[in-house]
């Protein structure tokens, strides 16, 4: 249903004329985010300029009662920025400015849209960086890593997003403009401030962000190594923790997501074997010695048939590269996928990776392993060809490994959020009374229920209708029409 043309004159008053789109070819750009198979198209797109832009585009939604969602740089992968067909979408991808940087207190504080690599590049020749690293950091944005609580290959030492930001300000669902959080991670009273973060912009949307910045350390040693069995690998990740070591970054990749990587990027990976292991140490150059010996020690006890160590910045960057571009990369190897996200206790990684073989062979389905295997943070990437009928078996496949982690005492995502992709699995992690105090939590901040309707609690319209991975009507298959 289009919007009430009272509703639509004022939120297009609120902002300027080149603040708003609502041409339906143009609107279609903003229609998904990364989980493409859902796809909305919204009846306008706000894009302000600055906060008090936000604040006057929010308070219009909320006298007009209009559905509304913000957007950062469209990265995420479980539909988080879907939008509502009757509402709006408010892009920040105006907001880019880095507004302080303090370096005797290390902190800065940026506008949402700043994306996660520049914070880095920004202050780096004061010595400093941004620790949180997600695979996307090139392009994702702080303002939507605070919204997913984002966290990166190198989370195991240094935490997610919620470890790196003292405050936010944020446009609540009425349009008011308020600050959560404050200088230190210490507050007085409720943290409201760990309430908002994470919350998938279910609770407001954040204009500015202060982020904490660490001394960038004395030395990096980086390695990769090779296994002959997923199972070996996965134990060299426990027996490194059990030495008391803690790793900057323990990642592994498998025989499919290698192939990818190394057709794409050409890392230096061994195309065939079974998988790899990317272990860096950081710290002071004594401690890292001493540990990094000991890591190859655990390696050669674990059967390593290969192990290369960067000798210089360059090497190294080509093994994160590899790495990196593994999401990306198995577009090369299928011509469609689905990116999962869950957690498992690291001591049944070689279990939940055995049930993941035998789910997609059952399927009829091959699956890529890529993850975070320092903290069990598992993305596994269902790759199936729409063209060829496989789309709802790869999504039932993908919706039931994320379930099988909450089985094996996990839970259902580790950084890429619940969004549209996995809200109607959230009962098999939360009983009835948990949901019911999540959803008062909303409602607190959003009694209107307007800010990003529709992501990570389950309603009965959500899981019984919710939008469907998108199918082509024939007469588009053959030109006859096109979808706007």
């Amino acid at each position: 249903m289009p919007l009430d043309p009272v509703a639509r004159a004022a939120i297009v008053a609120a902002l300027a004329p080149d603040e708003v789109v609502d041409d339906p070819v143009r609107t279609r750009a903003y229609e998904c985010d990364g989980l493409t198979g859902y796809r909305v198209r919204p009846e306008i797109v706000l894009i302000p300029r600055s906060a008090e832009g936000v604040a006057r585009a929010v308070a219009a939604c909320h006298r007009n009662g209009v559905p509304f969602v913000a957007r950062g740089a469209g990265t995420g992968l479980s539909g988080g920025a879907l939008p509502v067909a009757d509402g709006v979408v408010i892009s920040l991808s105006r907001l880019t400015r880095v507004l302080e940087v303090d370096v005797e207190n290390r902190r800065a504080v940026v506008e949402p849209g700043v994306t996660n690599l520049d914070i880095t590049t920004t202050v780096a020749r004061h010595g400093l960086y941004y620790a949180p690293d997600p695979s996307s950091q090139q392009v994702c944005t702080i303002g939507g890593n605070v919204a997913e609580n984002s966290g990166g290959a190198h989370c195991l030492k240094y935490g997610f997003t919620t470890n790196h930001v003292y405050s936010m300000e944020v446009v609540l669902p009425d349009g008011s403009l308020v600050t959560l959080g404050g200088d230190t991670s210490e507050q007085q009273g409720p943290d409201l401030r760990g309430v908002f973060l994470g919350s998938e912009g279910t609770l407001g949307i954040t204009v500015a962000v202060t982020v904490k910045l660490l001394r960038t350390p004395e030395t990096v040693r980086t390695l990769l190594a090779d296994f002959p069995s997923v199972a070996e690998a996965g134990e060299v990740v426990s027996d490194i923790v059990a030495a008391g070591i803690v790793p900057a970054a323990v990642e592994m990749m498998d025989t499919l997501a290698i192939e990818a990587a190394e057709e794409a990027v050409h890392a230096g990976y061994t195309v065939g074997t079974p998988a790899a292991l990317v272990v860096e140490l950081d710290g002071p150059i004594e401690q890292c010695d001493s540990e990094f010996a000991q890591v190859k020690a655990i390696c050669d006890a674990h059967g390593c048939t290969r192990l290369h160590i960067a000798g210089s910045p360059e090497e190294r960057a080509a093994i994160w590269r590899g790495r990196k571009a593994a999401f990306a990369a198995v577009g090369r190897i299928s011509p469609d996928y689905f990116v999962q996200d869950g957690v498992v206790p690291r001591t049944r990684l070689a279990e939940v990776l055995q049930r993941i073989a035998d789910m997609g062979s059952e399927a009829g389905l091959r699956v890529a392993n890529v993850f975070h295997a320092g903290d069990g943070n598992l993305h596994p990437l269902v790759l199936y060809s729409a063209a060829a009928g496989e789309t709802e078996r790869a999504e039932h496949l993908s919706s039931k490994i994320a379930e099988l982690c909450v089985e094996l005492g996990g839970s259902l995502s580790g950084e890429h959020g619940i969004g549209t992709d996995k809200a109607c699995s959230m009962p098999t992690m939360f009983g009835e009374e948990d949901l019911a105090v999540m959803q008062r939590v909303r409602e607190a901040f959003d009694p209107a229920g307007i800010c990003n309707p529709g992501k990570v609690l389950p309603t009965p319209r959500l899981c019984g209708e919710r939008p469907g991975r998108y199918r082509a009507h024939p007469l588009e298959e053959a030109g006859v029409i096109e979808r706007l």
